[in-house]
C-alpha cells in the first residue's frame, strides 16, 4: 500500500488528512524513528476486508518498503469510519505478540437445539514469529450442548503458535438462554391473565 509522510502541525494534521480522504497513522518499531503517515482510506479498507484488521500489511512509505503488524485500528464510534492506524515495524523471524480473531464453527447445530452460544472472548493472545501468525483461529463447538464451556485450552493450534492468555480463560459457553426469556415471558402472560380473572370474579 502507498503511504505518504505526514507533517504533524499544530493543531490539526490527521484532521486534515481525513477529509481529504485519508487515515493518519504511525509506524513504529525497534531501530526506527517514529514516523507519521497517511493512506488512501479506500485502499486500507479494501487492504481491511480482504485480510481482517489484524495481521501483517506491507507498505511503501516515501519509496522505503516496510512490513508491518497492524498494532491497532480506531474508528469513529458513530460512523465507524476509519480515523487512525497503528502500526509495527517487522524485521527478521523475530518472535511477536498478537490478538488473533476467534471464529466459532459449528454454531448451526446449536442454534437447531433451541440452545444459544455465548461469547465471551473474541480474540487471544498469542506469539509466534509473523510468517506463522493466522489470520483467525477456529474454535469448534460442533460437538458442544447445553452447558459445554470452552476454554482457551480447548482452543487447538499448531506447534508454531504459543497461546499467551491463561489456558483457563472461558471463551464461550451454551446455554439455554433464549428458551428460558421465552418460558419466564410465558409465565408471565398466565400470570397476568389469572389476575385478570380474579378481578372479574370478585
Amino acid at each position: 500500500m502507498e503511504c505518504n509522510k505526514r507533517i504533524k502541525s499544530i493543531g490539526h494534521s490527521g484532521r486534515k488528512s481525513r477529509k481529504n480522504g485519508k487515515v493518519p497513522g504511525v509506524i513504529y518499531g525497534k531501530g526506527i524513528e517514529n514516523m507519521l503517515f497517511e493512506i488512501s482510506e479506500l485502499e486500507l479498507n479494501e487492504e481491511i476486508l480482504q485480510n481482517g484488521g489484524h495481521g501483517f500489511v506491507n507498505i511503501n512509505l516515501e519509496g522505503e518498503n516496510h512490513k508491518a503488524l497492524i498494532k491497532e485500528i480506531q474508528r469513529d464510534p458513530l460512523t465507524r469510519k476509519l480515523v487512525h492506524i497503528d502500526l509495527e515495524k517487522i524485521s527478521g523471524d523475530k518472535k511477536i505478540t498478537s490478538y488473533v480473531p476467534l471464529n466459532f464453527t459449528g454454531e448451526e447445530s446449536v442454534g437447531k437445539a433451541g440452545a444459544v452460544l455465548q461469547k465471551e472472548r473474541n480474540a487471544v493472545r498469542v506469539e509466534c514469529t509473523p510468517d506463522n501468525l493466522p489470520k483467525s483461529i477456529n474454535v469448534d463447538i460442533t460437538n458442544g450442548s447445553v452447558g459445554s464451556v470452552f476454554r482457551l485450552s480447548d482452543v487447538e493450534v499448531g506447534e508454531e503458535i504459543s497461546i499467551i492468555d491463561d489456558l483457563n480463560t472461558v471463551v464461550a459457553a451454551i446455554s439455554y438462554e433464549r428458551n428460558t426469556v421465552s418460558m419466564d415471558m410465558a409465565i408471565n402472560e398466565e400470570q397476568i391473565k389469572e389476575e385478570k380473572e380474579d378481578k372479574k370474579k370478585n
